[in-house]
């Protein structure tokens, strides 16, 4: 299993399926992360929190711990 987590810098990913329960996973969602959606890693921060993605055409920065919750391929 991959997440966006382990994505490195300038490489485009789909979201394969999204982890979580109730309100972290809704949140996520509201972010306009769902699946099939491709997801591009512009930077990861210097100790690796937060990552910077475009998703949908805006910037968008993740934690890391949000960003484990999103399956990618």
């Amino acid at each position: 299993m991959r997440t966006l987590k382990d994505v490195a810098c300038k490489k485009t990913v789909r979201v394969k399926r999204l982890s979580g329960e109730g309100a972290v996973k809704r949140r996520i969602m509201d972010m306009g992360i769902t699946k099939g959606v491709e997801i591009y890693v512009r930077k990861v921060a210097p100790l690796g929190d937060p990552l910077e993605v475009t998703v949908r055409g805006y910037e968008l920065s993740l934690r890391k711990a949000d960003a484990q919750m999103i399956e990618v391929e």
